[in-house]
């Protein structure tokens, strides 16, 4: 059996006989502790509940709801800047459009603007060459009648020249005038 020390305390040795197997139950199955471990659960659940309803709960619906309207806020604000960004590039497509239809009117007055240029150039230079024409065709029509006086007076010479070398007299000078101004005819 158990050796005993003489302070009281028994050895660490155990006998076979000391050992009582099932002869008391796991103490939370055990029957008579069994109403007593319902009311403690119950006393714990219920002082767990209150804590949680009280402190725990309210935190996180408090952060649950500052998150909702930091989204709400942010996608309020996302909208709002994606409407400015539409509508400043409303504004930037306006401006362009703009930008352009001055451009197409600029290149276009300036482009009638040299044709009417070039157009009294060109009328300038037309006007120029037809006086330069009409100086010519006048200046050609007057060589032209001294030629053909002077070829009516070389016809009459020579037509005089002829008769005299034929005939051997001199010829009629208004005779010969007379024929050549017929022949021109």
């Amino acid at each position: 059996m158990a050796s005993h020390t003489p302070e009281g305390h028994t050895s660490g040795t155990v006998e076979p006989a000391d050992i009582d197997h099932g002869a008391h139950a796991f103490p939370p199955f055990d029957s008579a502790n069994f109403s007593s471990t319902l009311i403690w659960l119950a006393i714990t659940f219920g002082l767990f509940y209150y804590l949680m309803s009280r402190i725990a709960l309210p935190r996180v619906e408090n952060i649950l709801h500052a998150r909702a309207g930091r989204i709400r806020q942010d996608l309020h604000e996302a909208h709002a800047a994606r409407e400015k960004s539409e509508k400043a590039a409303a504004e930037q497509d306006k401006t362009i459009a703009d930008a352009r239809a001055k451009a197409q009117a600029l290149a276009q007055q300036t482009q009638a603007k040299i044709n009417a240029e070039n157009d009294e150039k060109r009328h300038a230079l037309e006007a120029d060459l037809n006086a330069k024409l009409a100086a010519s065709e006048k200046q050609i029509v007057e060589t032209k009648a001294k030629a053909m006086d002077n070829v009516g007076m070389i016809a009459a010479d020579a037509a005089a020249a002829i008769v005299e070398r034929i005939t051997g007299k001199p010829a009629d000078q208004n005779a010969v005038k007379a024929a050549v101004t017929q022949a021109k005819a």
